[in-house]
């Protein structure tokens, strides 16, 4: 179940019913949630479900729904298992036929997305990246040709030296947002080229707080620079008599380059070939 990422009057009529009418309310962390509660006048038996004891209370709490209870799973803030525990119980719950049912709301990925100006038909969460440097460049170095738009969470602490390495991996160039204190009275979204976001927050360090959702363009799709290279895959694909828009989405995600142009070729030496 989905709760506030920071304003509480985002929670859902139909999460404040979820809430009120179950056994008991698994947390990731019950000093977080009981204030949540407590506002909405509810007072259900909360149950502690983090990292660290998730393994355990997963059998636990199968148990107690096993013998007719019902339950809600929330995390600190946000949707359950976006960076938060509960993958265990939800994969044990479906392996035991429990009924397990979504009750969807607030999540910062979502919400920091819709808001940020860039690409949201094709994205990759990517969760924290490593706290050390080295592994934190090497994850960089890898997802620094991906066509979609990347999106991170980071802590205040570490969020300076993250953006010093995209601006090395990545380049000056590449657009970026940032948003930082989602739905809270400070909410604030940066945005502009890596570099130029990097300096603003060198310039504002006071602006330094909060969570973060780091959010970078996606790399530039390669452009059909010569497409005759793969004249030869296409003859044989279409020798072996498949479609063209298969052949052109196979050749398109092989290749990097984008389909309208693969298409055009296709079709070419389609006529040729008949």
């Amino acid at each position: 179940m989905a709760t506030p990422i920071g304003n509480l009057k985002d929670i859902t009529q139909r999460a404040v019913e979820v809430l009120a009418s179950v056994d008991w309310v698994a947390a990731e962390d019950t000093r977080h949630t009981r204030p949540l509660l407590q506002s909405l006048a509810i007072n259900q038996s909360l149950i502690s479900l983090h990292d660290h004891n998730e393994a355990y209370r997963s059998e636990q709490l199968l148990e107690r729904l096993q013998q007719g209870e019902t339950g809600a799973l929330v995390s600190d803030a946000g949707t359950p298992l976006i960076n938060d525990p509960g993958y265990h119980l939800v994969k044990l719950l479906r392996q035991h036929h429990i009924t397990v049912v979504p009750i969807p709301g607030p999540s910062a990925v979502i919400t920091a997305l819709c808001a940020a100006g860039l690409p949201t038909d094709r994205f990759s969460y990517e969760g924290f990246l490593p706290a050390k440097q080295g592994k934190r460049v090497l994850a960089l170095e890898r997802l620094k040709e991906d066509v979609r738009t990347l999106v991170f969470y980071e802590s205040p602490h570490r969020v300076q030296a993250t953006l010093a390495d995209l601006h090395q991996v990545f380049g000056a160039e590449r657009p970026m947002s940032v948003a930082r204190e989602l739905t809270k009275k400070f909410e604030q979204f940066v945005s502009g080229t890596i570099e130029e976001v990097k300096h603003y927050f060198e310039q504002n360090a006071d602006k330094v707080r909060g969570e973060f959702v780091l959010m970078i363009g996606g790399a530039p799709e390669k452009e059909a620079v010569a497409l005759s290279e793969w004249d030869g895959l296409i003859e044989v694909l279409l020798k072996q008599g498949l479609p063209v828009k298969q052949i052109s989405d196979i050749v398109a995600n092989y290749a990097g380059i984008k389909k309208k142009p693969v298409y055009s070729r296709i079709l070419e030496l389609k006529a040729f070939i008949e």
